[in-house]
């Protein structure tokens, strides 16, 4: 589960690309009136939307590229061939049919409505791909069959994988998505409870590589919204970048610990280190920090305690709760693209409601972090980064 989990950050990686492009094409950038740029604005907007209108397929080939071992190209052709088939399936089952011209819509046609399983069903497509490759990849056939022997068996093996996804979600998508949305509901009608909810179960997952699975269906799946083109998107991050400013529950408080808590946690344990080792120490925190604070990547850090002081983990998840909830209940909707940073923070400031308010909670968490983390360390004697015992210092520099 731990591989499958690993496997989702591919094409998470493609999101700061799509999140800038789609900012850059928005009203307030390029499009601002006075500029001139409206052509500027609609290249970058399209080109960001056709990232982010796509990120079922992205996630599907990524998936499948990262869960299959010694994974080539024929894995991605794979995968793009269960996807185009599947998701043309679906289209054979309609919610609801389209009507043209109807009275009863001013004489306007109306589309009809498809199941959309969206990035959950990608990822369902990619892992089977990265399955079905891996069993099958090195598969000989007779002799007149040998031009389709191993790495070209199984595109076609995926096209009528594909094609039982497809009837199958077809089939049985209808109630499952309205389950989803029921969830998606309850979860924002908790409120500040909600948004604790789901930022304490994402820390809490790391450890087991098991959070992607919980931000997949928050990031991606929980929530509607149409755009000003009549574009469908669904998820808390492309709901945000499409300009829904009742988005954001499941981001905003990731700013103040990502930029404040953290670094200052980071802090904290330098100057908790033994005085021989302080120096190297500071060193390395005050790296990680800086790139936890600058870009959200908090991974340095919470590996550096997670394992070692699990009971600084426990408190670090408990405040990535708190942190969630105070957001969301002082009416901060804020977002990202790729994690929340300086550069997401600054890139959407003029995009988010209240951003500012991000500073002073973050600073109120940062004096909260480093006081309880240092405070632990010293009363439990916990082996963080430099107070490690003078025998294992002894094995590492060997």
């Amino acid at each position: 589960m731990q591989k499958v989990g690993r496997s989702l950050q591919l094409p998470i990686a493609v999101l700061p690309a799509a999140g800038l492009m789609v900012r850059l094409g928005q009203d307030d950038v390029f499009g601002a009136k006075g500029l001139h740029w409206d052509k500027v604005a609609s290249v970058f907007a399209n080109a960001g939307g056709a990232l982010t209108g796509a990120l079922p397929m992205l996630f599907c080939i990524g998936v499948a590229i990262g869960f299959a071992k010694k994974s080539d190209g024929s894995t991605a052709l794979a995968a793009l061939v269960g996807f185009l088939v599947y998701s043309k399936v679906l289209q054979a089952f309609p919610v609801h049919d389209a009507v043209v011209n109807t009275t009863a819509n001013k004489g306007v046609d109306i589309a009809a409505v498809y199941n959309d399983p969206g990035v959950l069903g990608g990822i369902i497509v990619g892992l089977l791909s990265a399955v079905v490759w891996q069993r099958f990849h090195r598969t000989k056939l007779p002799d007149w069959l040998g031009f389709f022997n191993g790495r070209r068996l199984v595109p076609i093996l995926m096209a009528f994988v594909g094609l039982v996804i497809g009837v199958f979600f077809g089939l049985v998508w209808e109630p499952i998505g309205e389950g989803i949305t029921h969830f998606g509901n309850w979860m924002t009608g908790l409120g500040p409870g909600g948004a604790a909810l789901f930022g304490g179960v994402n820390r809490a997952l790391i450890p087991v590589g098991m959070h992607q699975f919980v931000n997949s269906v928050a990031w991606f799946q929980l929530g509607d919204f149409t755009d000003a083109s009549g574009t469908v998107v669904h998820g808390d991050i492309p709901r945000f970048l499409a300009g829904d400013h009742t988005a954001g529950m499941f981001q905003s408080g990731f700013f103040p610990i990502m930029m404040f808590g953290l670094p200052a946690a980071a802090l904290a344990m330098a100057h908790t280190a033994r005085p021989e080792r302080r120096k190297a120490v500071l060193g390395m925190m005050v790296s990680i920090g800086l790139t936890s604070f600058v870009t959200g990547v908090t991974e340095p850090i919470e590996f550096s305690f997670m394992f070692i002081a699990p009971l600084l983990y426990v408190i670090h998840v408990v405040l990535t709760a708190a942190s969630m909830a105070l957001t969301w209940g002082l009416g901060v909707h804020d977002g990202f693209n790729f994690s929340a940073g300086l550069i997401d923070y600054g890139i959407n400031w003029s995009h988010a409601t209240k951003p500012w308010l991000i500073i002073p909670i973050g600073l109120v968490f940062a004096a909260v972090y480093y006081v309880v983390f240092r405070f632990a360390i010293l009363k439990f004697d916990l082996k963080t980064p430099g107070r490690e015992p003078e025998e294992e210092i002894e094995d590492l520099t060997k």
